[in-house]
């Protein structure tokens, strides 16, 4: 009976915290898992479990959002195809990395993640007027690595991707947004199909998450187009310094 109980409130929860989930990977141009990851662990659900559900939200929210996105002319494709399709094969293979690793040392790649994307986005001041122009192939690179190490950590790239079209290569803020969920595309689908063919998934409960997102993005992206880049960037700082500390506590908790 408990059982059954616990089920009955997942059913119930996992939608709506969906619903949240996707209304940030909206606004903020992220897949969600900077977000999912520690709400899953926060409601019992084993690291490695966390990141297949994850990732089955993921797809989700990235491909309708990326679908709005491009109706309302807020995705630049010149800059993010090389780079999503180097993400495609970075988190084709980053499955194989995370059988081989234990899960608290996932959690501190995660909340090194993290920090990185909070001190760069920090330290870029304002935004530059002019884009740094960058070869495919270094774009395909960074594509490559962002997806690799990211999926292994159950994110979809962006949390690190904005920082660095923002801070590296001078993209708006809000466009950079945009490319950083539609990098969420590649890196997410690859990212489920290898998993897929290493570990078992969560199916049902990512499903319930991800069907709650669709509902999310949709508010999120709408959010996006009427608040200043200013303000956007100022609550992106602090949705990751809320993550930071919270997964920071979490890790000394497990570590003592």
């Amino acid at each position: 009976m408990f059982f059954n109980e616990i089920i009955v409130d997942l059913t119930l929860i996992l939608p709506l915290v969906g619903v949240v989930v996707g209304i940030l990977a909206g606004f903020f141009g992220i897949g969600g898992g900077i977000v999912l990851v520690p709400t899953l662990l926060s409601l019992g659900f084993e690291m490695k479990a966390a990141i297949g559900i994850s990732i089955v939200q993921m797809v989700f929210a990235s491909i309708y959002g990326s679908i709005l996105n491009f109706k309302n002319g807020s995705l630049d494709m010149k800059i993010i195809l090389p780079i999503g399709v180097g993400g495609f094969f970075g988190a084709l293979i980053s499955p194989y990395f995370v059988n081989y690793i234990d899960s608290i040392v996932l959690e501190f790649l995660f909340l090194a993640f993290v920090f990185f994307a909070l001190g760069r986005l920090y330290w870029t001041t304002h935004e530059m007027k002019v884009e740094k122009e960058v070869s495919k192939t270094l774009l395909f690179a960074i594509g490559s690595l962002i997806g690799f190490f990211s999926i292994s950590i159950g994110v979809g790239g962006s949390v690190l991707l904005v920082p660095l079209l923002v801070g590296f290569l001078h993209v708006s803020l809000k466009k950079a947004i945009s490319a950083g969920l539609f990098f969420v595309v590649f890196s997410s689908v690859s990212g489920l199909v290898g998993l897929s063919l290493t570990s078992s998934i969560d199916y049902e409960h990512g499903i319930l998450v991800g069907a709650g997102s669709l509902i999310g993005v949709a508010i999120g992206i709408r959010l996006k187009g009427k608040v200043s880049s200013k303000l956007q960037k100022k609550l992106l700082i602090l949705m990751y310094f809320g993550v930071a500390v919270y997964l920071f506590i979490r890790l000394v908790k497990e570590v003592l």
